[in-house]
């Protein structure tokens, strides 16, 4: 942008120069330097802490769509990149095996209630015992329990959207099987409920940026169009500073990287005016009184 706005500037004074509108003289030979130093310390430096910026990125969450039950897939109603509202069909399973279990179990509670009831009248005319109606119900409490469980999983055999949003890289097809294995996916949802949108600021600008604060966002797929919006959290970590667990020294990825593309030396970077003064004077010692030069760096 500064170089834009300098461009510009260059072009109108030499316009104006051959136009013989303004002298060419000693203060308009010096103009450009001027409006430079106006544009960085009247402009651009306020603007790195009254306005920062960077790159935005748009944040949404993915959901792993994993079924709580095991079975044939029986209808995949849903298209890839298409959107949704919470509660549509994603897939369906073959109910019919956990169709058969909510059945059976139906039935069997079915039978100790029957029998639950006949032990009751028998305990109310003593010729019963306390002891087999308890257990009779005990048995009905454990039915009734299982039967919850069957209707839960024949439930389950209809998979739908956990929120707004769309699925994407679509692979699943009638006919396939799937398990309820939390490492087996069949399918990403993509939530839309709530964006997010990050911008990476460079260190020194976040202590001006708090959350409540008002900012305006640009993309280049909308031009002309500027969105408003307000701070929501500044995040204290990022995945550079992220050191993970293992069995060896911690080792910078820039520094390795800099080895690895043939550096000989890589001097960290100084945090403060004495070690940077320090880190100056071993740098110069260290070229100019140890390191032997070729000679035509003399």
């Amino acid at each position: 942008m500064i170089v834009a706005i300098l461009n510009v500037y260059l072009v109108l004074l030499f316009i104006l120069v051959k136009m013989k509108i303004v002298p060419f003289n000693l203060f308009w030979k010096c103009s450009p330097l001027i409006v430079l130093l106006l544009l960085m310390f009247g402009l651009f430096i306020p603007m790195g802490w009254g306005a920062p910026q960077g790159p935005a990125l748009v944040v949404r969450n993915s959901v792993a769509i994993v079924p709580n039950v095991a079975g044939e897939v029986t209808d995949v109603p849903v298209e890839a990149n298409k959107p949704l509202k919470a509660g549509d069909v994603l897939f369906k399973i073959d109910p019919g095996p956990y169709q058969s279990q909510v059945d059976s179990v139906a039935a069997q509670l079915k039978f100790e209630e029957l029998r639950l009831s006949q032990m009751t009248q028998l305990q109310s005319t003593d010729s019963g015992r306390a002891f087999d109606v308890q257990q009779r119900q005990a048995d009905v409490d454990k039915l009734k329990a299982q039967l919850l469980g069957a209707k839960y999983n024949l439930e389950q055999t209809v998979v739908v959207a956990p929120s707004d949003g769309y699925v994407t890289n679509l692979g699943l097809l009638k006919g396939a099987r799937v398990a309820n294995l939390p490492l087996s996916p069949v399918m990403a949802f993509i939530s839309t409920a709530e964006t997010v949108v990050g911008v990476q600021v460079q260190q020194i600008y976040t202590r001006y940026v708090e959350p409540g604060q008002e900012v305006e966002v640009t993309f280049k797929f909308f031009p002309g169009q500027v969105f408003a919006g307000k701070v929501v959290s500044v995040l204290e970590a990022t995945s550079t500073g992220q050191v993970l667990a293992s069995g060896t020294a911690v080792a910078p990825t820039q520094v390795t990287a800099a080895y690895e593309a043939g550096a000989n030396t890589v001097i960290p970077k100084p945090v403060t005016f004495l070690a940077l003064v320090k880190m100056m004077k071993t740098f110069t010692a260290y070229w100019l009184d140890s390191a032997a030069l070729p000679p035509e760096a003399l």
